[in-house]
């Protein structure tokens, strides 16, 4: 069993009264293929640090050659596990960034291993992403509002009000820089995807000289508020489904009628309608395929060129009224495995949400949001890297250019591509500059990526 951990250090930049946590040693094991696991100690209140404490999961796996040091990834979310995440992803970083780091990965509060959050069983799950995503009559939004009143109300039952007022992203940047120091690192190197990046500014924002290298990768903008991003999300969404057509025009098996952007989306509204008014058949189980599955699986098809294959097979078959592969892709995308069993990374997703914006539509969640949108400045930070690409359908280009701007330090580089996120999704431009800085820690200079699409 090996032990990491920063006791001299650790004390010099331990806030008062978290004395115990920054110097706490941290023990890895074994746990499979290489990786070894741990447990880092928090308090559940940074106001209350003598009382209720959590366990966070955490994994590494080793570098293969001359350590620089270690490197946190949290691969975004909110509710993503980053344990299971990167046990299954030994890709997920070059084999430059392995020989030199240990790589890092962790379920944040409320997540997976770490105090998760739990609020309804399978049945209830499955019956909540059925429901209809544009309710046309009152008894439609009705039962819309009814079913996020249950849903609350079962967190609050399941979870406890203490841990949902807890779960935010404060708290949690808060556990990285304990996490840091368990590491044994005097300055954090972090690479943060999608929601990585919101937890990854407000990190900086909050310890700016404990950072070594940061890149923030698929950037949200902290200081947009939820309708302003659901609203960006939207547009962006519909440029990435317009590239997957225009792709699809292309492509053998292309199951659009006409091959034109406006042909195709209207055929594709058109399945929308049909599956609202008599759900599709689905050999996979007794589920109904409703619009909501239909929805789901096409906007998590925008997430990775890669899976646009896929999506044309599952739309070609839907067209013939088989709507199973349409039900496997939101499957996916909503947490269900193929047991039927959900992880909890929907339920981890509204909780962190609730309490993060406030201003978002939670109207009957059990506790009070704590974190309105801001501007973020990281004053006296070292260069941090903000990767934005320019057709990310979840999070929009502009918000890249927004958060690297808002940074005292901040370095933008432009991903001319489809899908979300850039690093190690295709292009060697990208992969090349990110590796360098987190290396060495020294910027690249601002610029543009521009490789071939990762299907060609």
């Amino acid at each position: 069993m090996a032990v990491t951990g920063l006791t001299g250090a650790a004390a010099a930049t331990a806030p008062v009264g978290l004395d115990s946590y920054y110097g706490q040693p941290l023990a890895w094991a074994a746990c499979g293929n290489g990786y070894e696991c741990g447990k880092l100690s928090v308090p559940l209140d940074y106001a209350r640090p003598s009382g209720k404490q959590i366990k966070l999961s955490m994994v590494r796996l080793p570098a293969t050659g001359k350590k620089v040091g270690s490197i946190v990834l949290n691969f975004g979310g909110p509710g993503g596990s980053g344990v299971d995440t990167l046990k299954a992803s030994r890709d997920a970083v070059s084999a430059d960034i392995r020989e030199r780091f240990d790589v890092v990965s962790f379920d944040p509060r409320g997540v997976g291993g770490s105090a998760p959050v739990r609020c309804f069983d399978t049945l209830d799950l499955d019956a909540y992403f059925a429901i209809d995503p544009t309710p046309d009559t009152k008894v439609e939004v009705k039962k819309a509002e009814n079913w996020d009143k249950v849903f609350a109300n079962y967190c609050a039952k399941n979870s406890g009000t203490e841990l949902l007022a807890h779960v935010g992203t404060v708290d949690s940047a808060r556990d990285m820089d304990v996490m840091r120091a368990a590491l044994g690192e005097a300055r954090l190197t972090y690479l943060g995807f999608s929601y990585g990046t919101y937890l990854g500014s407000v990190y900086a924002d909050l310890f700016p000289k404990r950072i070594r290298a940061m890149v923030l990768d698929g950037a949200e903008d902290p200081s947009e508020n939820a309708q302003d991003l659901a609203a960006d999300q939207d547009r962006a969404f519909e440029v990435a489904t317009e590239s997957f057509m225009k792709d699809c025009f292309e492509r053998a098996g292309c199951p659009f009628r006409e091959h034109t952007i406006e042909g195709a989306q209207e055929q594709l509204d058109e399945l929308y309608t049909r599956a609202d008014k008599s759900p599709l058949r689905n050999e996979y189980d007794g589920r109904q395929v409703t619009e909501a599955v239909v929805s789901a699986a096409v906007d998590y098809s925008m997430y990775d060129p890669r899976s646009w294959p896929r999506l044309r097979k599952a739309l070609a078959e839907a067209y013939d009224g088989d709507g199973t592969e349409l039900l496997l892709l939101a499957d996916e995308s909503n947490g269900r495995r193929p047991d039927g069993r959900y992880d909890n990374s929907f339920e981890a997703l509204m909780a962190i949400n609730c309490v993060d914006h406030p201003e978002n539509p939670c109207p009957h969640w059990p506790v009070k949001g704590t974190r309105y949108p801001k501007k973020v400045q990281a004053k006296g930070s070292p260069p941090i890297v903000v990767v934005g690409t320019t057709r990310d359908p979840a999070t929009p280009y502009k918000l890249a250019q927004s958060l690297a701007g808002q940074l005292a330090h901040g370095v933008l580089l432009t991903n001319d591509a489809d899908g979300h996120t850039g690093y190690r999704r295709g292009s060697a431009c990208l992969d090349r500059k990110v590796d360098q800085y987190l290396i060495t820690a020294k910027a690249p200079q601002a610029g543009t990526c521009r490789d071939p699409h990762p299907e060609a």
